[in-house]
């Protein structure tokens, strides 16, 4: 699962990750386009999972949405706050988030599990399911590959992914995909972000 090397690498690099992608400014116009649009259908409240600095959190609460973000980098959420005061935030893992079975209409997981190793990453599709209503979404964002595989990231070691095996592990942990969005930038690793609707039923 999501190591405490992880946690200590972002923690270190806190202050100089939200100076440099800290803000809805250094975002694609693209993405931000995608989360507002999903972000007008969720109707429920919402978990920012993994929402290092705050600043999509943010994004989504401007946008009406009822929100809160969590991560496990004691650092981000101690900085948040202060930069975003109206909107709530609290350390936790993607593992055992806090939140009821059901009690979310929406989970955003954007780029929050680049970094776990692709074994455990079912796991943690299990859980955003268990935290979604029926009907409810997850908007996840990742890297896109050929093939599952690793990279060394800026901050700590990341995972790339084919969509078509997002695809399955999503269906696997109970969704099923609505809406499916890659992109290459110049000069950047492919991106792909997918909106999945949870299904009726648990999750496998």
């Amino acid at each position: 699962m999501l190591t405490d090397a992880v946690r200590l690498a972002y923690g270190q690099r806190a202050a100089e990750y939200t100076e440099a992608l800290g803000s809805l400014s250094a975002m694609a116009e693209e993405d931000q386009n995608l989360v507002s649009g999903w972000a007008r259908d969720i109707g429920g409240p919402t978990m920012d999972a993994g929402c290092g600095p705050g600043h999509w959190t943010k994004f989504l609460h401007d946008h009406g949405v009822a929100v809160e973000g969590v991560d496990m980098v004691s650092e981000f959420i101690g900085g948040a706050p202060a930069r975003f005061p109206e909107v709530p935030f609290r350390v936790a893992t993607l593992e055992a988030l806090p939140a009821d079975d059901g009690a979310l209409a929406a989970i955003l997981s954007w780029y929050s599990l680049i970094h776990t190793p692709p074994h455990d990453v079912p796991a943690l599709l299990n859980e955003f399911a268990r935290c979604i209503r029926p009907t409810g979404t997850l908007l996840l964002g990742f890297f896109e590959g050929d093939q599952i595989d690793a990279f060394d990231h800026a901050v700590v070691t990341a995972y790339c992914w084919p969509v078509p095996l997002m695809h399955d592990a999503l269906a696997a942990a109970g969704f099923e995909i609505v809406e499916t969005h890659t992109r290459v930038d110049p000069g950047q690793r492919p991106h792909a972000a997918i909106i999945a609707r949870r299904l009726s039923g648990p999750s496998l």
